[in-house]
């Protein structure tokens, strides 16, 4: 737990430029260029990082394919490389209060969401895969006599990762920790938008005993690092989280250069059905609400459309905009707030405008809509409810990315289906109803990677995460986390 002091004591600490780490060591970008960081709770400079490109990515690749061709952690015995990693989750949730701290200065996610969010769920997740390393066993083939048929796990090489800034230490995670259990040497490049938690993460590893040139992160823009290890000859494997316009880039480089494999997680436009017979219409209201509008919308799994059977759609639409109304949006590090910053200028106005063209679009904006405390000089908005908006508007159809929601009404079950599966993406859903029989029915017919009955979000390190349609493919968490990571291998052996 961290208290008001605590924050009031981290919030004004100096942060220093951000480098590069290659190979263990911490070095500028090749070109010696800089990139400021803006924090989104007031617009300030709050520190710079590396803008790094293509002869950075270079050095890194060279340096995680020579760690992975010596057997420094390739070959490492699996239960001790579980060790360090276990030894990583103690000292990220050891230094917790200062990581989740300094990802709200960086990213503007509200700090009781980021503390749970960020540090402890990335210690979490390195724990989770530490623990399984020693644990995941290959397979035996029914052969005739006298063969024998194995099944074997190889690590895939070097993975190339892009993480988001809306929670890099969370995601960051989901993709560093598998990949290195696997036996794999990774290059990480974080958003430019928020990249000073990952790196500071970088350094926790090494300090926790992970060999030098295993994980190295470059930081720097899309175009210039980010397609650099995307176009990169020598990376095995490619995982991405971010937009889908990123994504089908991604997978453009990948054909372009060696034919690398790129999962992607692209995203969503999630419904959350609400049928008639919900046990209680004011607690899903309360869950819808936060579903939507914590970390101002910027989540990918948010359930940005609520459907809603309508005989109570008044009076759930009702009860979410005055939810709503209630959240305190504001300055991320004061434990009062519900929902924190967006994360950047240019987020920020590409959500206003999404606001601009639903109500040109014959939406009606029931609360919401506009910026809050310009005059800090951060990025603030208003949780925004949009009902009636016609299934085929933007509003409904393209992921926002935002504080906004939109409510439909439906008349039958069949109904609510079709409205839920009539977009592009497919990454999660939530239904309530007190039906077991319903709740089985809609989780099987919404095309949806992750479906949650009465509650919404809070799926541990113990099932997958993954989506279908343009929400991509490939799966973080769980056991099938690691999949991406691993080739199979067959043995067939004359006895």
């Amino acid at each position: 737990m961290i208290t008001q002091d605590q924050i009031n004591t981290l919030r004004n600490t100096p942060v220093e430029a951000g480098q590069n780490i290659i190979d263990g060591i911490a070095v500028s970008s090749a070109t010696g260029a800089a990139l400021d960081v803006i924090s989104p709770i007031d617009g300030t400079v709050l520190s710079t990082i590396a803008a790094g490109g293509g002869e950075d990515i270079d050095r890194a690749v060279i340096a995680a394919r020579r760690a992975f061709d010596d057997g420094r952690w390739s070959r490492m015995a699996p239960a001790a490389r579980g060790r360090i990693l276990q030894r990583i989750g103690d000292a990220i949730a050891a230094e917790a209060q200062a990581l989740a701290v300094l990802g709200v200065r960086d990213n503007g996610t509200e700090i009781s969401m980021a503390i749970k969010a960020e540090p402890m769920s990335a210690a979490g997740t390195f724990r989770y895969y530490g623990e399984l390393c020693d644990k995941q066993y290959g397979e035996v083939a029914p052969t005739a006599p006298g063969t024998l048929g194995m099944v074997l796990h190889a690590p895939v090489g070097v993975v190339g990762a892009i993480v988001p800034w809306n929670f890099p230490l969370m995601i960051g995670a989901w993709k560093i920790a598998p990949a290195l259990a696997a036996g794999n040497s990774v290059v990480v490049k974080p958003s430019e938008i928020a990249s000073l938690s990952l790196l500071r993460l970088v350094e926790i590893c090494h300090e926790a005993g992970l060999p030098d040139g295993v994980l190295n992160v470059v930081t720097g823009t899309g175009i210039g690092a980010g397609a650099a290890l995307g176009r990169h000859m020598d990376v095995d494997v490619l995982t991405f989280t971010g937009s889908g316009g990123v994504g089908r880039r991604l997978m453009e480089y990948a054909a372009a250069s060696n034919l690398k494999r790129v999962y992607l997680e692209l995203g969503g436009k999630s419904p959350l059905v609400v049928f008639d017979d919900t046990a209680d219409l004011d607690a899903a209201a309360k869950t819808a609400v936060g579903a939507i509008f914590r970390n101002s919308g910027q989540v990918c799994i948010a359930a940005s459309r609520i459907i809603v059977a309508r005989n109570v759609h008044a009076e759930f639409t009702g009860r979410v905009v005055a939810y709503a109304e209630k959240m305190a949006v504001g300055d991320p590090l004061d434990l009062g707030t519900a929902a924190g910053a967006i994360a950047s200028q240019t987020q920020m106005d590409n959500i206003l405008s999404a606001i601009d063209l639903a109500k040109s679009e014959g939406a009606d904006l029931r609360t919401g809509g506009t910026r809050l405390h310009a005059d800090t000089g951060g990025f603030y908005i208003a949780p925004t409810v949009f009902d009636n908006a016609a299934q085929v508007s933007a509003v409904v159809q393209k992921e926002v990315f935002g504080p906004v929601v939109t409510v439909q009404p439906f008349d039958t079950e069949e109904e609510a289906v079709a409205l839920a599966n009539g977009t592009d993406y497919g990454l999660s859903a939530g239904v309530f109803t007190r039906d077991i029989s319903r709740a089985h029915r809609m989780v099987e017919s919404l095309r949806a990677g992750v479906v949650h009955v009465n509650t919404y979000g809070g799926a541990d390190n113990t099932v997958p995460l993954g989506g279908v349609g343009q929400s991509g493919n490939g799966h973080d968490k769980s056991p099938h986390g690691m999949d991406k990571f691993r080739d199979l291998k067959t043995a067939w052996i004359q006895l």
